[in-house]
């Protein structure tokens, strides 16, 4: 089993930054690929980012590609989501997700274990 608890959730206006991070807990970190999800209001749940079980490879989604950053410390047992250039279209409630078998970063069904969500509000 793994745990995982996000955090860095908050309001902040257009044009501003965040970061997110998921801390994990239970098996080795470093066996899992990690990935970022959002679901806004009225929407289904979408792939953000994701990034590979050491690093080097991370996906994102077209609509973050240029102001997310995604990135982990294997030391810490920990994702990151940096976001830049928020728009109110980012709003929505965030979660991180492990992925312990062959990688499909972007499909969720792939995930083992998901972290509660945290929520991001980008007011105009």
């Amino acid at each position: 089993q793994v745990q995982l608890v996000e955090s860095g959730g908050g309001l902040v206006q257009a044009g501003g930054s965040l970061t997110l991070a998921c801390a994990a807990s239970g098996r080795p970190f470093i066996l899992y690929a990690m990935g970022w999800f959002r679901q806004a209001p009225g929407k289904e749940r979408e792939f953000v980012a994701a990034i590979n079980r050491s690093g080097p490879t991370t996906y994102y989604a077209d609509s973050v590609k240029g102001r997310f950053t995604i990135s982990r410390d294997n030391a810490k047992n920990t994702v990151y989501l940096q976001m830049n250039s928020l728009k109110p279209e980012d709003t929505a409630v965030y979660y991180c997700a492990a992925e312990g078998g062959i990688w499909r970063p972007t499909d969720q069904v792939y995930y083992d274990y998901w972290g509660q969500g945290t929520q991001v509000t980008v007011s105009s």
